[in-house]
């Protein structure tokens, strides 16, 4: 039997999750709270790669905020029909559905950021967590232009039990315990 925390890496959970919680929610923080590091960090002329993006109001937030091009891709099917009909008059929001660590309908360096808001973190909650960790991050550091940049929201716990599968992170630009 599956726990609840380990269910966070299936996509059976979040398919159930969104059919019963359709209203938007946003893990660990909103975009206006992260809107300075953002800024800072992502440039807005460059497609950007919201992985993991659930029904959250974050990329709706980067979009009112100036950034042209907002790729949303999540795991469920459920959350990704409703997240186009919601905003289909949005043309700068698009929605994909895309499993993190198979984003082969991407190029290679297209991105110049993917924004990641605990679907990481999810990942390691599920089978095979450190293999599927490491798939996702290296589908990641594939889709990222040279230079480009990884936004990485995680509970801090993460990144300590994920620290040498990250050693290809040639830099980190911030770290916040909390905000």
């Amino acid at each position: 039997m599956t726990t609840s925390t380990q269910a966070y890496g299936e996509p059976w959970y979040w398919d159930n999750r969104y059919s019963n919680e359709p209203g938007p929610f946003d893990w660990y923080q909103k975009y206006l709270t992260l809107a300075p590091i953002i800024n800072l960090y992502v440039p807005r002329h460059h497609p950007t790669l919201v992985v993991g993006c659930g029904n959250s109001a974050f990329s709706e937030g980067m979009v009112d905020d100036g950034y042209s091009d907002v790729v949303n891709v999540d795991i469920s099917s459920v959350v990704i029909e409703a997240m186009q009909k919601k905003y289909k008059d949005r043309p700068k929001l698009k929605y994909m559905k895309m499993d993190v660590r198979d984003m082969s309908a991407f190029e290679s360096e297209y991105f110049g950021a993917v924004i990641d808001k605990g679907t990481l973190d999810s990942i390691l909650c599920g089978n095979n967590s450190r293999q599927n960790a490491a798939k996702m991050l290296e589908e990641v550091w594939r889709v990222l232009k040279d230079k480009g940049v990884y936004v990485l929201v995680t509970a801090p716990l993460s990144i300590i039990n994920l620290h040498s599968d990250l050693r290809r992170v040639k830099s980190v630009f911030a770290a916040i315990d909390s905000l």
